[in-house]
């Protein structure tokens, strides 16, 4: 398995992947899929800022993607991301998800950011939640019912993982550029 920058050409992949999430899932709020082209908008943001937006691959074939995005864009934030990671239906349990959210984190570190915030869509997302904490984030609560998708409301599981020593000291990197008050 490959961990690579995602590019413009991944566009359809990603949308695809999206997708079904979309449609079929409750990781994200979102009920209408993202067309190719607005996936790689969203993605040009992301990278705008700086930051990771990588994918897996086998033999050519997108298995997920994760990206770390600001988690608000006032300045004070500037050392937090809010981090999304998807996996194609057939990719899951094959470690696709813990891959490419572990390298997105390292590469949040180098850049000397200080916290990842995961907004889990849906308190039943058992695979969501265990990749998180596989991965060192800590469950920090529940808001309940706070969407409604597929016919039911949906919760979502805030975690959080410390990057840096998190606020064990001040920051020495300058953190992200962003606009806002």
């Amino acid at each position: 398995m490959l961990i690579r920058p995602a590019t413009e050409a991944d566009a359809p992949a990603l949308a695809a992947i999206y997708a079904h999430h979309v449609l079929h899932g409750f990781g994200t709020f979102e009920e209408v899929p993202p067309t190719p082209e607005e996936m790689d908008e969203r993605r040009r943001a992301v990278v705008g800022h700086g930051l990771p937006y990588l994918l897996a691959e086998d033999v050519g074939q997108v298995l997920g993607y994760a990206y770390a995005a600001p988690f608000r864009h006032r300045a004070a934030y500037r050392y937090a991301v809010e981090d999304s990671v998807y996996v194609a239906p057939g990719a899951p349990g094959r470690g696709v998800g813990k891959a490419v959210l572990a390298r997105v984190l390292a590469d949040c570190e180098a850049l000397g950011l200080r916290q990842a915030v995961a907004v889990i869509g849906d308190s039943a997302n058992a695979a969501s939640i265990a990749l998180h904490a596989a991965l060192g984030f800590e469950h920090l609560g529940v808001a309940k019912s706070v969407g409604f998708k597929h016919g039911r409301w949906v919760d979502i599981v805030w975690m959080q993982k410390a990057l840096n020593g998190g606020d064990r000291d001040s920051p020495k990197a300058d953190g992200l550029k962003l606009s806002g008050h």
